[in-house]
């Protein structure tokens, strides 16, 4: 039975329908159970009066199982990781705009905040990689030059972690990382956003912006040698065929092999304004193509591959029910069945309550990986449901 109720008596384990009365113009991602105080909280702050419920639906209690706290527990901890990787990721994007603008300007950078972010970044990426990985994967596709930045530090800094390298050298890397493609500010953004293939000219002018980032980095005060060494390297090829130094092989260190890996990842699965990003699968393919040309070092792009899994936390997959669903949890024994919520429905082409679906142990199984922009999906809602729902 459907039935209105005040903001004020919602409660855990009402199943909300929909908003009934409201000052502002909320709208639910999805109909579903409330699952925590702060979900009403929210609900509240963002002007809902009441709201209407499934009284058949709702499961509501006041002695929970242990089972069931300790999963409540787990979701609120997930959520608040995931909040806290969002507004570092966010933060990065800030420090990273005023470093392009220092830069476009000719100052100096300033190296300390640029430390403190990579600071946190590399911290919570040891404490809890899959948080940043999902906001990583469900990032927006406006202001592609910063965030693919932030990015490309946050998978060597979970890169180089699953190495097992100290934290203090990940530290120097997420640095050079953060900083690697600071030149191309430098280049026409009619060079830097062209949707089709450049010209010979247009290619030699975008390659300069290693030259520039090599140079920027070089005048700022207490880079280290490491963090240098990092994005003068991005662009180099084993094969000698890269720029800006034609550097190759054994010259070619492992730190520069990680960072063209992770440089090319990012760029192949990002969706810009002009481009839809590949499937994490297809972006897989093609590294390995390049590792065949000599172009990436085998080792390390295997090793990336398993450390990233084919169906990393915050990515999107189809599943045999015709459903949508984000992956929440990996699976390192069964990677091709990891823990997700599915969310939208194929048959119908919206939203639906969502539930968690613990794939290895259930007949769902996954068809394929998908972008957002196959379904029209806003991942900004993907992202507000699993704060809310956390």
């Amino acid at each position: 039975m459907i039935k209105e109720i005040e903001i004020n008596k919602l409660s855990k384990g009402h199943y909300v329908v929909d908003i009934a009365q409201q000052k502002g113009s909320f709208t639910l991602t999805s109909p579903g159970h409330i699952k925590s105080t702060a979900v009403i909280n929210h609900l509240k702050s963002k002007g809902v009066l009441s709201v209407h419920v499934d009284s058949d639906k709702s499961t509501l209690f006041n002695s929970p199982s242990n089972e069931t706290t300790t999963k409540n527990s787990d979701r609120k901890s997930v959520a608040k990781k995931v909040k806290q990787a969002k507004e570092i990721f966010s933060l990065s994007k800030s420090i990273q705009k005023k470093v392009f603008n220092d830069a476009l300007n000719g100052c100096e950078l300033d190296l300390a905040p640029i430390i403190e972010i990579t600071n946190k970044t590399v911290e919570t990426v040891f404490e809890s990689p899959d948080s940043l990985a999902c906001i990583v994967n469900i990032r927006q596709k406006s202001e592609y030059l910063f965030e693919h930045s932030v990015s490309v530090c946050v998978y060597m800094s979970i890169f180089s972690r699953f190495l097992e390298l100290p934290k203090e050298l990940v530290r120097e890397l997420a640095i050079g990382a953060f900083l690697h493609d600071v030149g191309k500010i430098l280049v026409s953004d009619d060079i830097l956003n062209k949707p089709g293939r450049l010209t010979d000219d247009e290619f030699f002018i975008m390659k300069t912006h290693a030259n520039h980032s090599i140079s920027i980095i070089k005048k700022t005060p207490g880079i280290s040698k490491i963090s240098l060494e990092v994005a003068t390297l991005h662009h180099e090829k084993i094969n000698g065929q890269g720029y800006p130094h034609q550097v190759k092989g054994d010259d070619v260190t492992q730190y520069g092999r990680m960072i063209a890996i992770c440089d090319i990842f990012d760029a192949l699965t990002a969706t810009r304004c002009y481009k839809e990003g590949f499937t994490h699968l297809k972006a897989f393919t093609i590294l390995h193509e390049l590792v065949k040309s000599n172009h990436l070092d085998k080792m390390l792009v295997d090793q990336f591959t398993q450390c990233i899994g084919s169906f990393p936390v915050g990515s999107l997959v189809q599943l045999n029910s015709n459903k949508i669903a984000i992956v929440e949890q990996s699976n390192a024994k069964a990677p091709s069945k990891p823990a997700v919520r599915s969310f939208y429905s194929i048959e119908t082409n919206d939203y639906l309550a969502t539930e968690d679906i613990n794939l290895n142990e259930s007949d769902d199984f996954i068809i394929k990986g998908v972008r957002p922009d196959d379904f029209d999906i806003d991942m900004e809602k993907i992202t507000e449901m699993l704060l809310m729902q956390g």
